[in-house]
């Protein structure tokens, strides 16, 4: 199960890994809201087709509903639009260190808020060894200088922070659903949140027809990064510690490395060697699959026994 476990993470991280790219790429012609509604939107309709081809429903239940309206808005309508706008502001590769605060947002969430998932010297070390992984890996991209403003920055801690709040919170409320439900309900969601939003402030009816580049990148956003990467997501919450889960966060520039070498024709240095080992042995310990020390007691105290609200 733990090597299914890694599997499903590197598959993960693998669909969202070119975000940032298509991102930077769409946002320079299409406005924040507006893109954000068009990659849910996509994610939406093509969850909900093959949710109803497979003969399923969506669920019925006002439970279920509204922990899917909480979802919405805190994993995909707030973080992607923050990450939308900030990146007009900062550089990808300190979007991609900021993002990789969420497994350290998740870990002590999940301690509180997550029965079986406690915080313990081993899943600290991991979180921090790969974290350290990501900084060397990202390092290279810094020796011409960072651009970013307060703003920017503020705007994508806070999507970091939001998606830790969103592991922990559906890995308490929405495991268990038949496949699609969960991702397609949360798709609708956003959706529904984000369609006025765009309207009004963005009036996308009056901008102009983007090129075939952003509608390319907006496309696969859409597929890729959202529909296909949330049927994973889930998939990889039913059998994974939310802790675990959010360790994508440190595997998903890796793939934004590999790309550079495929596509950009950029040569790997040793920061990146060191970085992908840090970051593996870090995923590899909160996954088990590799001992860190003797004792596996909780480092933070036993919290009281409540749900996440």
């Amino acid at each position: 199960m733990k090597l299914k476990n890694f599997l499903l993470l590197v598959l993960l991280a693998a669909l969202w890994g070119p975000s940032f790219l298509f991102i930077k790429v769409a946002v320079a012609e299409i406005p924040p809201l507006t893109l954000v509604l068009g990659r849910v939107g996509i994610a939406a309709v093509l969850l909900t087709v093959f949710l109803l081809a497979q003969g399923k429903s969506l669920p019925r239940s006002r439970t279920v509903w509204r922990h899917l309206a909480v979802m919405g808005l805190i994993h995909n309508t707030i973080p992607f639009v923050l990450f939308g706008w900030g990146e007009q502001y900062i550089d990808s590769a300190l979007a991609s260190i900021l993002n990789g605060t969420t497994p350290l947002f998740t870990i002590i969430l999940a301690h509180y808020f997550v029965a079986d998932d406690r915080l313990t010297p081993t899943k600290l070390a991991g979180a921090v060894i790969g974290f350290a992984g990501l900084i060397l890996l990202i390092l290279p991209s810094f020796s011409d200088g960072v651009e970013a403003t307060t703003w920017g920055l503020l705007a994508v801690a806070l999507a970091a922070a939001l998606y830790g709040v969103a592991i922990v919170y559906s890995r308490n409320h929405l495991r268990g659903l038949p496949p699609l439900v969960a991702p397609a309900g949360q798709m609708i969601m956003a959706t529904i949140y984000l369609l006025p939003l765009s309207l009004l402030v963005d009036r996308p009816f009056s901008l102009a027809v983007p090129s075939l580049s952003a509608l390319g990148a907006l496309a696969a956003l859409g597929v890729l990064g959202t529909a296909v990467a949330f049927v994973v997501y889930y998939r990889l919450l039913e059998t994974a510690p939310a802790s675990y889960v959010s360790m994508t966060t440190y595997v998903i520039p890796v793939f934004g490395v590999i790309l550079g070498v495929l596509v950009l024709n950029e040569q790997l240095t040793w920061h990146a060697y060191a970085g992908f080992a840090l970051i593996l042995l870090g995923v590899m310990i909160v996954n088990g699959l590799l001992k860190w020390g003797g004792k596996r007691a909780s480092i933070l105290p036993r919290p009281v026994e409540k749900p996440m609200p």
